[in-house]
C-alpha cells in the first residue's frame, strides 16, 4: 500500500493530490510549483527566483521522506516558455547535481500564472 508524504514546510496540495507517495523503492512528488509554504502565495518573480522556491519545496518534501536530490532519477520540468530554458537550468543545475534523467517541455499555462513547475521520482536506497 502506497504511503502519503506530507510536511508542512512546502505548499498545501491546491487540490485532491498528495505532495508525495511513497509505493515500494520510490518516491513520486506531484508537480511544484513557487509558492512560498510560508505565505500560501507565489511571491518570488523571475524564472531564477520561481525555480529557486520550487526547488527549495522539492527538497523539504524529498526531506519529509528521508531523501534528497542525490536520490532523484527522473525528473519531468514544465517552463511557460522555453525562452526561460537556460536560467531554469542554472538554478536547477545547484540542485540537481547526480544529473538525474529528465524531460523538460514548454506548456501553454501553467496553474497560478507561474513560469514552471517540476516533478520528480526518487529512490529509496
Amino acid at each position: 500500500m502506497a504511503e502519503i508524504i506530507y510536511t508542512k514546510n512546502a505548499p498545501d496540495a491546491i487540490g485532491p493530490y498528495s505532495q508525495a507517495v511513497r509505493s515500494g523503492n520510490f518516491v513520486f512528488t506531484s508537480g511544484q510549483i513557487a509558492i512560498d509554504p510560508a505565505t500560501g502565495s507565489v511571491d518570488a518573480v523571475g524564472i531564477e527566483a520561481q525555480t529557486e522556491q520550487i526547488c527549495k519545496n522539492l527538497g523539504e518534501v524529498l526531506k519529509a521522506a528521508g531523501l534528497t536530490f542525490d536520490n532523484v532519477v527522473k525528473t519531468t520540468c514544465f517552463l511557460d516558455s522555453m525562452d526561460d530554458f537556460g536560467k531554469f537550468n542554472e538554478v536547477y543545475g545547484r540542485y540537481f547535481t547526480s544529473k538525474p534523467a529528465r524531460s523538460c517541455v514548454e506548456v501553454s499555462k501553467l496553474p497560478k500564472g507561474v513560469l514552471a513547475e517540476v516533478e520528480v521520482i526518487a529512490e529509496v536506497k
